[in-house]
């Protein structure tokens, strides 16, 4: 067990953070890219030793943390990669016309760090959005400092990551404080580090009452600092009419591996699924409540989410209306979790708020619509989502215009004839969403534009060339693409 951090060593620990930022901040693209892809070897030499720690640690099978581990270390790489590319910086050079009345200014802007970044674990995902996870590798490309407040539930992982990462900065020749690896069970720690005055953003995984509450600290501050959360998504999907007529019953199979997957600890698990009362809809139910029967409990991740979700599935069960379609049949012990379906009427739905909040872990709730204007009005009563999938025909979708116009407005994600569960890392993808899925819609986790999070435009005018950062010199030294007078260019500015 890991030792918490005592308050008062904070303020010498963010004054480290904040002189090694200064420094970074000066060091070149490549080697930021450099850093991380030492990050990611190390990461790959800390071998089965990490693997067996997490899987002690977490209840997660061997297969699940392999693939986490190389897709953390595939995230760092091609961050790597995107960061020495420099299309995020977004170069803009408009360049100065004397003969314009008034005369026109030479004028240059690009993304510059923001300063030290806050990086919170997750539970759910201990490398992948943790110690060594997405916030930390793109803020190391953005160019700033990071300290990361490991997450309680698996201590021991993130030590063995941050001693990587360590090693990473050593090996660069990099300031020992451009990564810095606390520990701090209460609220108290996380406060403190979030209100700090030289930290400059936050970035979370986690619940929303976590997420909130950091949020809230970091907009009472003298100078608000921005906060990544994500926090809560109860993923929706819109089983239409003709899809269902033609295929229920592969469609409920997909849907119960969906909803089970990973024991349901996934921001993208399909919380709510969402029919018209139909012949089509019903085979979808009874096929889904014999799927989830067949699926056995298993494991959560620790004594606290599996406390919650009993809980908050307890509570789901008891609410006026609600009807259990199944559970496992198989025996569930104290560490796991019982999968679970339910069903109510949409007028229950729009009638009761408890229904809309999350259940974390394999629940989902099926609501039956009399019509699809009902479906319509309830998709505007959702609130935002990482996701919202249609299961559809072309024909549905052509025919259901306000329903897929309704849906715009929720997700950062829309997905069609798929599942929600799996985000790829690619620059495409948004894992985002309006509130309360994240606090800030516009931006993503996941993907390299989710470097542009930590980092600020900054506006040169009238500026020699020679003292330019080289991003923004005429010869454009690093062969980067710009916007040069409105046209996108790698040419030298004459």
């Amino acid at each position: 067990m890991q030792a918490d951090i005592a308050i008062d060593k904070i303020e010498e620990i963010v004054a480290q953070s904040w002189q090694a930022f200064l420094q970074y901040r000066q060091m070149p693209l490549s080697k930021r890219a450099a850093f991380m892809r030492a990050i990611a070897q190390a990461l790959e030499d800390c071998g089965d030793a990490l693997i067996f720690t997490a899987m002690r640690e977490t209840n997660l099978p061997e297969a699940r943390l392999r693939g986490e581990r190389a897709r953390t270390i595939y995230q760092l790489t091609s961050y790597a990669a995107a960061c020495e590319k420099g299309e995020w910086l977004e170069a803009r050079i408009d360049t100065a016309n004397p003969a314009k009345t008034p005369p026109k200014p030479d004028i240059r802007k690009m993304l510059v760090p923001l300063g030290p970044v806050v990086v919170f674990g997750a539970s759910n995902f201990p490398f992948a959005y943790s110690t060594a996870g997405g916030d930390t590798a793109t803020a190391f490309a953005a160019g700033c400092s990071v300290i990361v407040k490991a997450h309680p539930a698996h201590p021991d992982t993130s030590a063995i990551a941050a001693a990587a990462i360590s090693a990473a900065a050593v090996k660069c020749n990099l300031p020992a404080a451009v990564f810095t690896h606390v520990y701090g069970a209460s609220f108290e720690v996380g406060k403190a580090l979030v209100t700090h005055p030289k930290i400059k953003a936050v970035g979370f995984t986690g619940s929303y009452t976590g997420g909130k509450q950091l949020f809230d600290w970091a907009n009472q501050r003298k100078e608000p600092i921005p906060v990544f959360a994500e926090m809560s998504s109860i993923n929706p999907v819109f089983l239409m009419p003709e899809k269902l007529q033609q295929e229920a019953a592969s469609v409920a199979q997909q849907y119960a591996g969906s909803i089970t997957l990973g024991v349901g600890q996934f921001c993208t698990n399909p919380g709510l699924l969402i029919g018209i009362e139909s012949e089509g809809l019903q085979t979808f139910i009874d096929d889904l409540g014999k799927a989830i029967q067949q699926i056995a409990p298993a494991a959560m991740l620790h004594a606290g989410i599996v406390k919650a979700y009993k809980e908050k599935r307890g509570a789901a069960l008891l609410q006026e209306e609600v009807h259990l379609i199944a559970e496992s049949a198989g025996a569930v012990k104290d560490n796991e979790a019982l999968p679970t379906v339910a069903t109510v009427t949409a007028d229950a739905f729009l009638k009761n708020p408890f229904l809309h909040q999350e259940v974390f872990g394999p629940y989902s709730l099926v609501i039956r619509c009399k019509d699809m204007n009902e479906m319509v009005t309830v998709a505007q009563h959702i609130e935002g989502q990482l996701t919202t999938t249609l299961m559809a025909t072309e024909n549905d979708i052509t025919a259901n215009e306000p329903l897929v116009e309704a849906v715009k407005n929720i997700c950062g994600r829309f997905v069609l004839n798929g599942v929600p569960t799996g985000v790829e890392v690619c620059l495409s993808m948004h894992h985002g969403g309006p509130f309360p899925s994240t606090t800030d819609s516009r931006f993503s986790s996941v993907g390299a534009d989710a470097i542009k999070r930590f980092a600020r435009p900054l506006c040169f005018q009238n500026w020699p060339n020679r003292l330019l950062p080289d991003e923004l010199k005429n010869e454009n030294p690093l062969n980067i693409w710009r916007m040069v007078d409105n046209e996108l260019t790698k040419a030298i500015v004459s």
